[in-house]
């Protein structure tokens, strides 16, 4: 299945920022002002630090920002009230969107939310569901904002033991789908980057870690759906089952080595804590990009 207004480069605008095909990847700051984060390390939940660790990212080479008010890491007990969502996104949002020259993007799958997010000044809606809520894509439609959709499954029935054995082919069903919604809600299709959805399917951790590490892998399979991708592997739990690091501040150079092979297979966004670094190992992911025979 796939979207009906699907133009012919992957190219798409986040915001001001152009991403995909013939483009510098670019590279995503990722905040929390939500302290049920999984990774500490990401968590201002005052204004000065939220907004010094912004200019830090920014001065670093993040092209974006990405803000969340509420974990969506799927095996944390992490969920708050939609008003307290509500009001801790919007109250980020308008801090940094006033003082960076970068779009801000607004991580979060519920309607309230994302519309006072977006009138604080986001330009991009994060959705970790694949816009589930049709009343999100109404508003995103309607406020001509752009969109991360990631395969999620939170909207679809999680894989089934037997269906295990094919995860780029589950994810690129789920992202499909997620492409179905954007055309009916009249979404131009060049205003949305599809994320495969690293750390979100399967419970048990060494199965998540296998699952992940084959999507990580497979990523070109994913270029028939005809958007942009944009990966999240930053610190995650499949990082820490393969290296046997369990705690996120011991995983950036498993999360390096990830970033490189999701550059290498055609990623056009990385979203990331660690922005510095990150920006180093995909400056050289995407040389040896350049030079790798087709």
């Amino acid at each position: 299945m796939t979207s009906t207004n699907m133009p012919d480069l992957r190219r798409a605008s986040l915001g001001t920022v152009a991403v995909g095909d013939g483009i510098p990847v670019a590279v995503m700051g990722a905040l929390n002002v939500s302290p049920e984060s999984f990774y500490a390390g990401s968590i201002h939940t005052t204004h000065d630090a939220l907004l010094r660790a912004a200019d830090l990212m920014v001065e670093a080479g993040a092209a974006l920002i990405d803000v969340g008010a509420m974990s969506t890491a799927p095996y944390l007990a992490a969920v708050i009230t939609e008003d307290e969502e509500r009001r801790r996104l919007a109250d980020a949002v308008e801090i940094l969107a006033r003082k960076l020259p970068v779009p801000i993007s607004a991580d979060t799958a519920r309607l309230g939310p994302a519309l006072a997010a977006i009138e604080a000044g986001a330009a991009i809606l994060n959705d970790v569901t694949g816009l589930a809520d049709e009343r999100v894509a109404r508003i995103a439609a309607e406020h001509d904002v752009s969109l991360i959709l990631m395969a999620s499954p939170r909207a679809f029935r999680a894989p089934k033991e037997q269906e295990v054995h094919d995860p780029i082919g589950f994810v690129s069903g789920v992202l499909a789908h997620a492409l179905d919604r954007v055309a009916r809600a009249g979404i131009p299709a060049e205003r949305v980057v599809l994320d495969p959805g690293i750390g979100f399917f399967l419970e048990r951790p060494a199965e998540r870690a296998d699952w992940d590490a084959r999507v990580v892998a497979g990523l070109r399979s994913l270029a028939p759906l005809g958007r942009p991708l944009c990966v999240a592997v930053s610190r995650k739990s499949f990082v820490g089952a393969v290296t046997r690091r369990t705690s996120p501040a011991d995983r950036l150079a498993g999360s390096l080595a990830a970033t490189a092979v999701a550059v290498l297979g055609g990623a056009a966004v990385v979203r990331a804590h660690d922005v510095r670094e990150t920006v180093d190992a995909v400056r050289v992911a995407e040389t040896l990009r350049a030079v790798t025979p087709p």
